[in-house]
């Protein structure tokens, strides 16, 4: 009896010793994984809120030049600049049901957007002097980083993959037709240019790398080079959609 106690105590030490090593063990590692997923969704935030600002800048620039260039007073180049760096994200964040738009729930874009087409005025004299190539690559990088905030913030609304490249190419050529229109030229988009396919291709991107588990950080990176690189060579090489002329 007493062996068979002293057995069942025994027994339920070791019991209680494999519990706590069950039960204990997988604890600071769930809580790690549970801390590195919190630190990777900070740091995909942060990079998209910054991605996004800088994208928001670029295209501000971007616009007031072409307001600069086709003659247009103080205010006229403030409201293209205004309106190409933001219509883009306005137009996705509609769609999405994401209200008001986050242009207007935060000063910040709207500040940067103003600030950029004010320096743009600033300039204006020493515009003509800008190399075209200098501008195309602002304009191809503008382009590539609205597109990956457009497809991540698609994706975060557990969009499909046909939505989050139609979101992208949206939120990247949205700024750029209303620029256009205000300028009283065919869009760009429409025009045969290698533009909303780079953007196409870069928002793809982002969908395939998002559903191969890359990081939120990476697939934008990924899809910011593909769309990048693509309106690049298209310039350098003169790709052009076929058109009807």
């Amino acid at each position: 009896m007493s062996d068979t106690g002293g057995g069942s105590a025994g027994a339920g030490g070791m019991g209680d010793g494999h519990g706590r090593a069950s039960g204990d063990g997988p604890l600071p590692t769930t809580r790690s994984v549970a801390v590195a997923e919190s630190r990777a969704s900070r740091v995909g935030r942060r990079m998209y809120s910054v991605v996004d600002h800088a994208a928001t800048g670029i295209f501000a620039i971007e616009g007031a030049t072409a307001g600069v260039l086709s003659g247009l007073d103080v205010l006229g180049v403030l409201v293209v600049g205004f309106c190409t760096a933001l219509a883009g994200g306005i137009l996705r964040d509609v769609l999405l049901g994401d209200l008001p738009p986050a242009a207007f729930r935060s000063p910040s874009r709207i500040v940067v957007a103003l600030l950029a087409a004010a320096f743009t005025c600033l300039i204006a004299g020493e515009l003509n002097e800008v190399p075209t190539g200098l501008l195309s690559v602002l304009d191809a990088a503008g382009l590539a980083l609205f597109t990956v905030t457009g497809a991540q913030k698609a994706l975060d609304h557990h969009s499909n993959g046909l939505v989050v490249v139609i979101l992208g190419t949206m939120t990247a050529v949205g700024g750029g037709v209303v620029r256009d229109v205000l300028l009283n030229r065919v869009p760009l988009v429409l025009s045969g240019d290698f533009y909303a396919t780079a953007a196409a291709a870069g928002a793809l991107a982002v969908y395939i790398a998002t559903r191969a588990k890359f990081a939120p950080v990476w697939a934008m990176s990924a899809g910011f080079a593909v769309c990048f690189v693509l309106r690049l060579v298209a310039l350098t090489y003169g790709w052009q959609l076929p058109s009807f002329r």
